[in-house]
């Protein structure tokens, strides 16, 4: 079984590959903002290396969202997955939004059965 740490180091390694790619940058970017190398970013990435909460600030700056957004995309708690939910509604119009809330309240209730 994965420890705990390497389960929330991949989880916010994928956050912050998806947030880098909807930023439209490259790891060579990302690195050259940093003055790090592109492997470092990579290895935060992979999960590999655990960014410092300076690091997940400098990164959330770069890409135009919170830091928090970075920690809890791949979370399992409920308001945290309701946080996720709304930034991505967010972008959406009206008549989208209201499509996504009707798909996902059937959803649940077909899952509630």
């Amino acid at each position: 079984m994965a420890k705990p740490e390497n389960t929330v180091a991949a989880s916010i390694g994928r956050a912050i590959a998806d947030m880098r790619a909807k930023a439209g940058m490259t790891q060579d970017d990302v690195a050259g903002k940093l003055e790090i190398g592109p492997e470092a970013v990579s290895r935060m990435e992979r999960g590999v290396a655990m960014p410092s909460i300076a690091r997940l600030y400098e990164l959330a700056e770069l890409f135009g969202c919170e830091a928090v957004d970075l920690l809890t995309v791949g979370s399992s708690h409920v308001d945290d997955q309701a946080r996720h939910l709304k930034t991505m509604l967010e972008p959406l119009g009206t008549e989208d939004r209201e499509l996504v809330m009707r798909l996902v309240e059937q959803l649940t209730e077909r899952l509630q059965k």
